[in-house]
């Protein structure tokens, strides 16, 4: 059938927001990169820059050839629990999916793998990123967006069989993307144990600051500028109008921006006066991560709530960041990245906010393009009963248990083969010379081994 001219621009222009969002969010790459490089000891830089390259290629392969699949691969014999079509990329183009949805969906995969790696920086054997990282953007992952995400997912709001006749509204993934992420470096970081060091022989922590602030403040603000394609480009469309009003996804998607950006920003500030209150300075390296806390947890229902809810969701996930940091340095758990404590904890504390403050016409704007007569149950403090809470602490739930199942086995395998972690004596020279043949500064220690070669011999 031929499609008229103006069908045609209106799909031209949503093609290109959706490939637009999904450069954004591949910019998030970087921001990663520089982030996890400025929070390591400079003697581990180079090692912490390949594993997030390595990420990003083997995610690709992995994602293209399974994970996609797993993911979006609906059909005549789909179900709600794992997708069975479109292994690599068969039949794509089509009715439901092209080539512009496959590489956004793409890009957040691999930010998935990046998360863990952030976890066990400093410590983890290179082929163990390699196994961890195709497993999990190809497998763990996509099961997990396949029952949020996909029409016919179990979990999913766009479902013909509704979850507590609601589904779980995790609108850009603050559970899919991130808890996943934050568990699955849990279990590697719990499994491999404290960096050497990290605490002394009486249980005390002994800090480890990352080397380079510059490199953390520039990381930060490229993640920030990724996200704006993360949480307004999760709409894959703008052009949509909404009936009998002037407003359409256009207008949704300038709100998602302003919701992210009010979130972020106040879990920054609080956790800026927080940290104040608590070490007795003004620490750039807190606000940092504090700010992407509360990025995270917008993350699930930045379309569906109003902006100054987006302030409450910013303050509480501060605290729960702050909080997170503390019981982890009581229970001698070891994060480089506080990928665990920020990536999980603020992305379940998302989940959470979204079942309390979602508001129906968002809602409706949302998962049904405005449409009128359309009822759904929305946030239990905006008057809309118990269904959406009740399905959101249902995903955080599955989710925890799904990839502690799969992740936690893996990483517990790796660690009895011994292909996990490094030796004490290579993780005190630094991965960098030890395992990658050099440093990443030219400046580096005139008493340090300079090259693999000298270390070889020093070891000798």
């Amino acid at each position: 059938m031929e499609v008229s001219w103006e069908q045609s621009v209106t799909d031209s222009i949503n093609t290109v927001y959706l490939l637009f969002s999904a450069y954004l969010v591949f910019v998030m790459q970087l921001g990663f990169a520089m982030l996890c490089a400025g929070s390591v000891r400079a003697k581990n830089a180079l090692n912490i820059m390949l594993t997030n390259v390595v990420d990003a290629v083997v995610g690709s392969i992995s994602y293209y050839l399974f994970g996609f699949a797993f993911a979006f691969g609906d059909g005549s014999n789909s179900n709600p629990f794992i997708g069975t079509n479109f292994f690599a990329l068969f039949n794509i183009p089509n009715t439901s999916y092209d080539y512009s949805f496959f590489l956004y969906q793409w890009a957040f995969a691999i930010a998935v793998a990046g998360i863990t790696s952030g976890s066990i920086a400093e410590r983890t054997q290179f082929t163990s990123y390699l196994i961890f990282s195709f497993f999990l953007t190809g497998f763990v992952y996509p099961i997990v967006a396949h029952w949020v995400w996909s029409s016919s997912g179990w979990l999913s709001p766009s479902s013909s069989d509704l979850l507590l006749g609601s589904g779980a509204i995790d609108f850009a993934g603050s559970g899919v993307v991130h808890l996943v992420g934050g568990i699955a470096g849990f279990w590697g970081s719990f499994i491999e144990g404290p960096r050497v060091g990290r605490f002394d022989v009486f249980g005390k922590p002994i800090q480890m600051r990352g080397h380079n602030a510059t490199l953390v403040v520039l990381g930060t603000f490229l993640l920030w500028f990724g996200w704006f394609g993360f949480n307004p480009g999760s709409f894959d469309k703008i052009l949509v109008a909404y009936p009998n009003t002037s407003q359409g996804n256009w207008t949704a998607v300038g709100r998602t921006a302003v919701t992210t950006t009010l979130a972020g920003s106040t879990a920054g500030l609080v956790t800026l006066f927080g940290r104040r209150l608590l070490v007795g300075h003004w620490d750039a390296l807190d606000v940092c991560n504090g700010l992407l806390g509360g990025f995270v947890a917008i993350t699930s229902g930045c379309s569906v709530v109003e902006p100054w809810a987006a302030i409450v969701c910013g303050f509480v996930a501060a605290w729960v960041l702050i909080g997170l940091n503390i019981l982890a340095l009581k229970l001698k758990f070891d994060d480089p990245l506080e990928a665990t404590q920020l990536h999980g904890g603020c992305g379940a504390w998302g989940l959470i906010f979204t079942g309390l403050f979602a508001k129906e016409e968002f809602v409706i704007q949302a998962y049904d393009s405005g449409e009128s007569g359309v009822v759904r149950p929305f946030g239990l403090f905006m008057g809309g009963g118990w269904g959406l809470i009740g399905a959101q602490a249902i995903e955080v739930l599955v989710i925890v248990g799904w990839v502690s199942l799969t992740m936690g086995p893996l990483f517990y395998g790796l660690h009895k083969l011994g292909i996990l972690r490094i030796s004490p004596e290579e993780e005190i020279a630094g991965l960098d010379i030890s395992r990658h043949g050099g440093y990443a500064y030219a400046h580096q220690e005139e008493d340090q081994p300079r090259f693999y070669a000298d270390y070889i011999r020093v070891q000798n």
